[in-house]
């Protein structure tokens, strides 16, 4: 029996060999910072060292930075938030309680995670700065926390007075009362 030899197809046969490279018209000059397939020497040279790994302290700093822009994340969403917050107003709405209890359930659930959080970042060399970011995430969750106490404040619904607490206890008179005019 005699073994067939298939021809391989054209598009193969491209992919297994490239065309060649057009050559640079010689009154073109590359452009700076340009290092093309133009000089082989270069190439060479590239080719020639590859990349070193990045030492342990290198990685140990890397990891620092990584877990500061963790822990400051909290902070960056704040403005949002608490535009976010004031445009709900102060009525007791669907929309405003859903964004108050946003308010209270991101933060709470941050606190919660906290260790998770930056158990990727920590190793035996970096533990005590790391532990510098932790209570700098603890104090951003909390600052969150911190506005939406200050919707709950704004929509009347915290406790602040003794009449709030106790049953017998009078509530306060208004001192100005307010009459719509037709």
């Amino acid at each position: 029996m005699a073994s067939t030899t298939t021809a391989l197809p054209r598009w193969v046969q491209q992919l297994e060999s490239p065309p060649a490279a057009k050559s640079k018209s010689p009154g073109i000059v590359d452009p700076p910072g340009f290092s093309g397939p133009s000089s082989p020497k270069k190439q060479k040279d590239s080719k020639a060292q590859p990349r070193k790994p990045p030492t342990h302290e290198e990685m140990d700093t890397l990891k620092l930075k990584k877990a500061w822009e963790v822990a400051l994340a909290p902070a960056k969403g704040l403005p949002m938030t608490l535009i976010m917050m004031y445009m709900s107003g102060n009525s007791l709405q669907i929309f405003s309680i859903m964004m108050v209890f946003m308010a209270f359930k991101n933060p709470i659930m941050g606190l919660a995670s906290t260790n998770q959080a930056f158990e990727r970042f920590q190793t035996e060399s970096n533990a005590g700065k790391i532990l510098q970011t932790k209570l700098v995430y603890v104090a951003m969750q909390i600052l969150a926390l911190g506005v939406g106490i200050w919707k709950v404040n704004g929509m009347g619904l915290l406790p602040t007075t003794r009449s709030d607490w106790l049953m017998w206890e009078a509530q306060r008179e208004a001192v100005e009362h307010a009459i719509s005019a037709i």
